[in-house]
């Protein structure tokens, strides 16, 4: 199991091979709209993400720093390639370092930014200004595809750890400002 991870990814592979359901790869069985995606996800060895989306971490840095966020040691530098399908969204969660969000393949992502009083938004990949956005730590953040899918790279400094990560939904007191903003998001709790 990799550091942080809440599940066993060798047993959800093996499920994936053996055609088993299971609670967790549910979104995987549920995208046979899109009849490249399955290939795209055993291509990239990808796995549902508790976010949305699929997920497989590719780097993790074998050199420890100090985070002063985490109060613990951390590797220096994570990294995952993450896809998002149409349907799908990346619910409103937080980090405790920075991300730097890449887009790979595909159509542009819609970054969706709550820093606890104001939302921003920001488009990135094919024909947009960029792409690259960040994402400071502690921000709330949220995304979704602009067309069928998109494939990006999310990279985490000090690294990413499960335990660094919660969603706004667990949050009552910044859920009730987000709320109070009628931004229409809420498919993105």
């Amino acid at each position: 199991m990799l550091p942080g991870m809440p599940w066993q990814p060798l047993k959800m592979k093996a499920d994936l091979l053996l055609g088993l359901k299971t609670p967790n790869l549910d979104r995987f069985w549920d995208i046979r709209y899109h009849p490249y995606m399955k290939d795209m996800i055993k291509q990239f060895n990808l796995y549902p993400h508790p976010e949305g989306g699929f997920f497989r971490e590719i780097y993790r840095s074998g050199q420890q720093v100090w985070s002063d966020a985490a109060k613990a040691e951390r590797a220096a530098v994570t990294h995952i390639y993450f896809l998002l399908p149409k349907g799908q969204v990346s619910r409103f969660h937080r980090v405790i370092h920075d991300e730097i969000w890449h887009i790979y393949q595909g159509d542009p992502l819609r970054l969706i930014q709550f820093n606890g009083s104001n939302l921003t938004q920001t488009f990135i990949g094919k024909d947009c200004p960029d792409y690259t956005a960040v994402v400071p730590a502690g921000v709330w953040q949220a995304a979704a595809t602009t067309g069928a899918h998109t494939l990006a790279g999310c990279t985490v400094a000090p690294g990413f750890d499960f335990t660094d990560f919660c969603f706004l939904a667990d949050h009552p007191s910044d859920l009730e400002k987000f709320n109070s903003l009628g931004s229409g998001l809420h498919p993105f709790i």
